[in-house]
């Protein structure tokens, strides 16, 4: 055995064996612990693991080995390359993640800073139910610099600044580095949502941010057979104390069969989004070109908005994009239900291609008129382009089209 550990050159070899500890019965795949408690050998262990002075488990909705194994491996592939050590807390779920970043960061009074076009439950979230405890959300364009820092100079009530990008649906980004560097200026916090861009594409720590995000339902997982979240954070004394303790409180633990998928799934991350990227490049050229489409909202095509600023931050253009349909909601529902073999629901990540007609699914609790200013019109359907085969993908696009 050797006397230090194996530093991998690779971020697929990182996904296959990143944050994999030895289990103590040899088994290669770390196994579900399908445990609610652990036992102690002694009183006296059992007083040290409660008080921190031993290292070791307690009880599943503190901390599970399965867990472990997800949390390690999703914060070595967050940090490959940056010289850095992050902290991962996995979660029942992206919006259970979500939860536990707000609360442990904000209280009664204090402002989350955010822009347009989030994911439907994350500005549900923030103006709905935080608002209720008295955190506030000022929703903004982001991508004008100049309007950020007037919002933050002149409200000291911000004290976090929170990101997604590319942003759900419109595939919108903003510039993580730019608005990470702003917000330090004001002694902000930044936290941004990786789920759609995953870290093989895009890392924010590289850019500073304090928190990372993620649905591990999606493209961490692929296989869309589990529900999960991540938090990761670089304040390490922070994630173990404040955050560790929010999230034990809450109750947002996730369970050990569906960690037990999402290490799985981890390991052909790379795999999975280079024919992702490779077949939405191919899907967005298609539909770029067709008479039916009025807008495609990809960042691999130089057409887009953000495509300088994507090129710059994201290693590829990533699985996902939307389009919109020149004829608005009636076209949407009709191109949905003439959909064959893509598969229509509300989710994405997974390896068979799946659409969604925002305005009817997704973004259906927001109101039209704050939905169309954030970009999200009637015709607008998004789309995770799968692993099929490209020529497949486009021949079911274009008959539903028809």
């Amino acid at each position: 055995m050797a006397d230090h550990p194996f530093i991998f050159s690779g971020f697929g070899s990182a996904a296959v064996h990143g944050g994999h500890e030895e289990d103590p019965r040899h088994a290669h795949v770390t196994p579900i612990y399908a445990t609610s408690t652990f036992r102690f050998d002694t009183a006296e262990q059992g007083m040290r693991r409660f008080t921190g002075e031993e290292p070791g488990y307690i009880y599943s909705r503190w901390g599970n080995p399965t867990f472990t194994e997800a949390e390690n491996k999703i914060a070595v592939l967050e940090a490959f390359g940056l010289n850095l050590h992050v902290k991962g807390l996995l979660h029942a779920s992206g919006m259970a993640a979500i939860t536990t970043l707000m609360l442990s960061n904000l209280k009664a009074g204090d402002k989350i800073l955010t822009h347009y076009s989030l994911y439907g439950g994350t500005e549900e979230l923030v103006l709905k139910v935080l608002s209720q405890i008295g955190i506030e959300a000022i929703i903004s364009d982001l991508r004008d610099l100049e309007t950020a820092e007037h919002i933050l100079k002149q409200d000291k009530g911000i004290k976090l600044m929170y990101l997604e990008t590319p942003a759900n649906p419109t595939i919108r980004c903003v510039d993580i580095e730019a608005l990470t560097t702003l917000a330090k200026k004001y002694g902000i916090k930044v936290a941004c949502d990786n789920t759609f861009a995953t870290p093989y594409l895009q890392q924010p720590f590289r850019y500073g941010v304090d928190f990372v995000i993620h649905s591990t339902t999606k493209f961490l997982n692929g296989h869309g057979n589990m529900i999960g979240g991540i938090l990761l954070g670089r304040d390490i004394d922070f994630m173990k104390a404040k955050v560790t303790k929010t999230q034990q409180l809450l109750g947002g633990n996730a369970n050990p069969f569906d960690a037990f998928l999402l290490n799985n799934g981890l390991k052909t991350l790379e795999l999975r989004m280079e024919r992702h990227c490779s077949n939405a490049m191919t899907v967005a050229e298609y539909l770029a070109q067709h008479p039916k489409v009025s807008g495609v909202n990809y960042t691999g095509l130089s057409s887009h908005p953000d495509y300088a600023l994507a090129q710059k931050q994201m290693r590829l253009g990533g699985g996902m994009l939307s389009f919109e349909l020149k004829d608005g909601f009636n076209a949407g529902v009709r191109f949905m239900n003439r959909l064959q073999m893509c598969v229509r629901t509300v989710s994405l990540g997974t390896c068979d291609t799946l659409l969604c007609h925002a305005a009817s699914m997704t973004h259906y609790g927001i109101p039209k008129e704050q939905r169309e200013q954030y970009g999200i019109t009637d015709g607008l359907i998004r789309m995770n382009v799968g692993i099929e085969n490209s020529v497949d993908i486009i021949a079911d696009l274009e008959e539903a089209l028809g």
